[in-house]
Order: structure tokens, then C-alpha cells, then sequence
């Protein structure tokens, strides 16, 4: 019996990178969970191997940027004990002098507006179970702009930032809480969508799924009067410290 037994937990964007890892690792600790994406298949292979290891898992598969859909998600799955919100995405063209509306447009409906669907579908549920985890994933670049992720990435974490200040406010009284983690560099195939994508050894110094899924148990482990309300975890070997060799190519 884990520390999360009895648990219920639902991650969007839980078909690959630091959503199937924290899936995988919530349900080592014992948690029930649920994985929605929008891609039917690798959440299906995620589920298919929490449960060889003897885990509970289930797959709703749907469009975050989707408020009906997320909202008919989350009446379906019923209340849930732990939300993490990881689904996100951002674009090639993500300068101001390239971002286009539909840019922008796409980045906000996935990053932000997403987030709160979940948190928003999620609430009353945890409400009436007297208490609740919401886990937001950032990024380092919600607390510190960068060229690199562009203005839409940036705006649309940070406001992540202020979307979980928001629910600790409001919702604390209620026994909800909510931690917003603000990763620095991840070895994830997000990194493929870059304008000029970072080479392989230097994914090999960036932060890895596991160090991420590790994180998210622990958040998750801690007891219900504990809140941590933000994370920022970097590689040691920071390129935001250090310069992108990208950048100079």
C-alpha cells in the first residue's frame, strides 16, 4: 500500500514526457489514475504499463482546449483527489516579429485556458470530498521571460503562476491546494518544436522525465495541511545561466 492508496488522479497531456512519468510514478505510490490527451494510442501504452505493474489506470482521451469536452471529462471521471494540469504546447514561430494571431491563439487555448478547464472541472469535486491536490505545470520562463519561449509561452505561464496564487486564495478554506511547478529545461519532444531544436548532449544535461515525475510524487505525498505553493527546479547546468548554443548557430 503506497502513500497515495485510496487516491484518485487525473493528468492531462499524460500520453508522453513529464505526464506519462508522473502518471507512472502517482501510480507506484498507489494512486487510481486517469490520463487524458489528445492522442488515444500513447495513453493507451502508458495505462497498458501502470497496469502490468500493477496499477490502476484508465484513459479519457480529449482536447484541453476543448471546455465542453474537459468539462463532460470531468463529470464523467467523478471527483478526484489530485488534478495535474501538464498539458502544453508551444510554437515554432513565437517571436513577436513571427507570432501570428492563430499563433497566439493556440498557445493561450492549450496553456492557459486549458489549465483552467481542468482546475475548473475539477473543484467542486474536490470540494465535496472536503479537500484536494491541483499541481500546475510552468515553466522557468513563467517566472523569468525569455527570448527563446516567446511571448506567448511566457505570458501564458506566468498567468499559470497567478491562476494557482488564485485557487490557494480562494480555495485553501476549503481544503484545496495547489502547487505551480516552474521547470527549467526538460529532455522532452517539446523541445522539437523550437525554431532550432537543442542538440542531443545537451538534452543530456537538461533536466529528465524521471527528475519531474519524482518531483510531482513528492508534491503529491505531502500531507493535506501542507501546501507548496511553487517549485522552481532547474538543470544545474542552467542554459538560461548559461547561454543557448542554438542561440549562436
Amino acid at each position: 500500500m503506497g502513500a497515495l492508496a485510496g487516491q484518485r488522479a487525473w493528468i492531462t497531456g499524460g500520453g508522453s514526457g513529464i505526464g506519462a512519468g508522473s502518471a507512472i510514478a502517482l501510480a507506484q505510490s498507489g494512486a487510481e489514475v486517469i490520463l487524458s490527451g489528445r492522442r488515444a494510442a500513447p495513453l493507451e501504452q502508458i495505462a497498458g504499463k501502470i497496469r502490468n505493474d500493477g496499477g490502476t489506470a484508465s484513459v479519457r482521451p480529449l482536447d484541453v482546449a476543448d471546455s465542453s469536452a474537459v468539462a463532460k471529462a470531468a463529470e464523467d471521471i467523478g471527483p478526484v483527489n489530485i488534478l495535474l494540469a501538464n498539458a502544453g504546447l508551444n510554437v515554432p514561430d513565437r517571436s513577436f516579429e513571427k507570432m501570428t494571431a492563430q499563433g497566439w491563439d493556440k498557445v493561450v487555448d492549450v496553456n492557459l485556458n486549458g489549465v483552467f478547464y481542468a482546475v475548473n472541472g475539477v473543484v467542486p469535486g474536490m470540494r465535496s470530498l472536503g479537500g484536494g491536490l491541483c499541481i500546475l505545470i510552468a515553466s522557468w520562463a513563467g517566472r523569468y521571460a525569455t527570448r527563446l519561449t516567446g511571448p506567448a509561452y511566457n505570458a501564458t505561464k506566468r498567468a499559470v503562476l497567478a491562476l494557482s496564487e488564485s485557487l490557494n486564495d480562494e480555495e485553501g478554506a476549503n481544503g484545496i491546494r495547489s502547487t505551480v511547478i516552474m521547470p527549467g529545461e526538460v529532455a522532452t519532444d517539446i523541445l522539437k518544436a523550437r525554431p532550432v531544436p537543442p542538440s542531443q548532449d545537451d538534452m543530456d544535461r537538461m533536466l529528465q522525465v524521471d527528475d519531474l515525475a519524482r518531483t510531482v510524487r513528492f508534491v503529491a505525498e505531502a500531507p493535506p495541511h501542507v501546501c507548496l505553493n511553487e517549485i522552481l527546479i532547474s538543470p544545474t547546468w542552467n542554459r538560461f545561466y548559461q547561454g543557448f548554443s542554438e542561440a549562436r548557430r
